[in-house]
């Protein structure tokens, strides 16, 4: 039993957004449908850290999901800031089970315990804000961030974090957010939102104050999942 990760799908199956149109994308699903098959089992868990849809509403996702959904393994799913058809979290799990998703889940203000660690984490927010309306939001996340780790230590496992916007970048960092995973001595923190080889470069990866960083941008992985625990 393993556990994978990736972020950023970008699917549009039910939408006409297709990915390809941008350099390195071209076939992507096909491309992450071959990959994915050949590394993950039934019954292993993939990740996925966001921005997985372009679907405006709830139903519009069911193409994109039917398409997860054939694929093997449990999936556990982050919000990102291009997930505009995340819903509550009652309405996404109703919609879920009417069409028999039974193996794929959300993570949210929850986390989910795979062997002796705890998938958790939140979108969080950008490291370069500073407008009001931006702490209120980074406020929001720290908060679910919390909660979810919080989770963790009650079933007694190690968090491993997961994020869509990455807590540092650059010379950039979300002070609320790195604190808090300091506060709880994160060890691991797994993120996605940047894409582009060039803006990669700049992604701080390995360790940063004590936690070691990942990109996991399905572009950065070369559309693959990549390995975070093998049981």
């Amino acid at each position: 039993m393993s556990v994978f990760a990736i972020a950023d799908l970008h699917l549009s199956l039910g939408t006409d957004k297709p990915m390809d149109v941008f350099k390195g994308w071209t076939n992507y699903v096909d491309r992450l449908e071959q990959s994915w098959r050949l590394l993950v089992k039934p019954e292993d868990t993939v990740v996925i850290a966001g921005d997985i849809s372009w679907a405006m509403k709830l139903e519009e996702t069911e193409a994109d999901l039917a398409f997860l959904h054939s694929l093997p393994g449990r999936k556990l799913l982050l919000k990102g800031n291009h997930d505009y058809w995340w819903s509550t979290k009652t309405k996404i799990n109703n919609f879920l089970a009417e069409k028999g998703y039974t193996d794929i889940e959300i993570i949210h203000n929850s986390a989910v315990k795979i062997g002796n660690i705890g998938i958790c984490g939140s979108r969080g927010w950008m490291y370069n804000s500073d407008s009001e309306e931006d702490k209120k939001i980074i406020n929001r996340e720290v908060g679910r961030i919390r909660t979810s780790i919080e989770e963790c230590i009650k079933l007694g496992i190690e968090p491993v974090v997961f994020l869509h916007y990455p807590p540092v970048y650059d010379v950039f960092v979300c002070h609320e957010i790195l604190n808090l995973l300091k506060e709880y001595n994160i060890t691991e923190c797994y993120f996605g939102h940047i894409h582009g080889a060039q803006a990669a470069k700049r992604a701080i990866q390995g360790e940063y104050d004590g936690i070691a960083m990942h990109l996991i941008s399905c572009d950065y992985l070369n559309f693959t999942p990549i390995l975070v625990k093998k049981e």
